[in-house]
This record gives C-alpha cells, structure tokens and sequence, in this order.
C-alpha cells in the first residue's frame, strides 16, 4: 500500500527581500566603508540560515549603492543561499536623492516584486554617513508614493558626526527607526543587529502582539522599533569606548 505522503508536494514560500541601499560617497573612504563591507559580508551566513530555516518565506537580497549617481550591485534579488557580498569602493558625492527614485523603480511587481508566489513587503536597510548632496526630496517623494515601500521596514544607521538624522528620520517616516553609531565596533553590531531582525520580522506571515488583553496585529515596522528599543535598553549598542573614524 502507498504511503499517504508519497505524493506530498512541497508548497512554494514567498518572498522577503532585504534591500541594503549604501551610501559609497567620499565621505566614507576608509575605515567606514572598509568596516561596512567587513560587517555585512559576515552576516550573510547568518540571514542564509534564517532564509533556510523560515516555512512562510524565502528572504533575497538587493544591494543599491549611490554616490554621484546610484547604481543597482544586484541587477535582481539574489536569495541568500547563493548570494556574495561584493565590496564596494567609496568616491564621489551623496545623491540620496537618485537613489530613492531607482529604489521606487525597482520597488514594483513588474520588476523586484514580481515573483509568482507573491511576496511579504521588503525591509530596506539604508546606511549614510552624510547629507544629501541633490534635490533629496523630489526623490524621496516619489519613494513615499510607492505602497511596496510605505509597508517596507524602514531603518536608517547614521555613521559618525556629520551623517544628518533628520534627512534620514524622512526616509524611515521613524526617528526612532534612526540608530546613530560612532565607531567601528558598533557599527559591526549595528549592521548584523539590523539585518537578522529586520530578515526575521520582514519574513514572517505577521507580527502579533498584545494590549489591555486584546490581541493586536502590530506593524512589522512598530514590531522592529520594538526591538531595537530594547536592545537599546540592554546597552547592546553602548559606545562609551568612542574610537575617532
């Protein structure tokens, strides 16, 4: 006789993409690009596992760097079991505004959103050290038009001094979704704290929660805020020992 479950098809996960969107402007030449890439390339492993391990949806990865310009390292997403971070260089100016406009392009059914089994919305991780140095909010408008990003999980990590939080609080829609970090070290917790939870988060079928004895479906953006608050609470990202870039 058969076994009942010889026949068992697997059903087909959805889709999470991670977009990491990297300012390479001038202004990061050294050890904060060099730190950036050292740090992302060692989380790779760990969003493959949390990709592998995940029944509702399979997570892939988007890379768009911007500088005089923006340019897509990723001409698709690349799921995680088989995506390289390819490091980038640092030159140039910071014009947050062209990457918003390619961002939105892309943030579309007819392009990075278009695979058949559907996707759960994105979580974009932007990462500035600076101001923009073009007309930001035209571009930026047109971004907070498109409903695949206004779902998105938004977070923005400003490195050192001169990186402008209240540019980047526009992106997010969030200023606390704005995490500020001073040194290197930091930054290496930063980048790995972002994107496992921001994967895990943006990867499940919801984000549920609960007040006054009332179950409520929480945002996955208020879920992630949530998080990061309370690893704020723990002094995870405590940078007493201030290191000068």
């Amino acid at each position: 006789m058969a076994n009942i479950y010889d026949d068992v098809v697997e059903v087909a996960r959805r889709t999470m993409v991670l977009f990491f969107v990297v300012d390479t402007s001038g202004s990061m030449e050294g050890a904060k690009i060099g730190t950036l890439n050292q740090a992302v390339e060692d989380v790779i492993p760990e969003i493959r596992e949390i990709s592998e391990n995940n029944a509702d949806a399979e997570i892939k990865i988007a890379v768009l760097e911007f500088s005089s310009g923006a340019r897509w390292v990723t001409p698709a997403p690349v799921p995680a079991d088989g995506f390289e971070w390819q490091y980038l260089n640092a030159v140039g100016l910071t014009d947050l505004g062209e990457a918003c406009k390619a961002l939105s392009e892309k943030l579309s059914r007819s392009s990075f959103m278009s695979d058949i089994t559907g996707s759960f919305a994105p979580a974009v991780f932007l990462l500035s050290d600076g101001a923009p140095t073009d007309d930001y909010r035209e571009g930026l408008e047109i971004l907070w038009q498109n409903n695949w990003f206004k779902k998105a999980i938004k977070v923005a990590v400003a490195i050192g001094e001169n990186a402008n939080r209240s540019v980047l609080a526009e992106f997010t829609g969030d200023e606390e979704a704005v995490l500020s970090v001073h040194n290197p070290e930091v930054l290496k917790k930063m980048i790995r704290f972002v994107s496992v939870t921001s994967s895990q988060i943006g990867s499940q079928s919801s984000a549920v929660g609960s007040g006054g004895g009332v179950d409520l479906v929480k945002s996955k953006q208020e879920t992630f805020v949530e998080q990061v608050n309370a690893a704020y609470d723990n002094g995870d990202f405590d940078d007493d020992d201030f290191i000068e870039w």
